[in-house]
């Protein structure tokens, strides 16, 4: 990554506490200053175990407690709100989504 014509030191964090590791990834990049990248999140335990199987809300809980898990890896704060790019199989299940 370039950051003011210079090039930026990356953080990884492939699996912060409390979050299943990924074969393929990090869940957590940081660079210089304020930049935080988080990967996606699926509604896993720290095992790799579904949570909430035909349960969206269970599910939604967990993926937004993986996303706290992996911003407090980073130091971050919580932030008010989230951009959040859904992909849902049942409009039932937006209900459950923080607003």
């Amino acid at each position: 990554m370039v950051h003011h014509g210079r090039m930026t030191d990356l953080t990884r964090i492939p699996a912060p506490d409390g979050v299943a590791a990924a074969a393929q990834y990090s869940h957590v990049v940081m660079g210089t200053g304020r930049f935080v990248a988080v990967s996606g999140q699926l509604a896993l335990d720290e095992d790799g175990k579904l949570i909430g199987e035909g349960a969206p809300a269970a599910q939604a809980h967990q993926i937004f407690e993986n996303l706290r898990r992996c911003l407090a890896a980073a130091s971050a704060v919580q932030v008010a709100s989230l951009v959040r790019p859904e992909f849902l199989m049942e409009i039932e299940a937006f209900a459950v989504l923080p607003s």
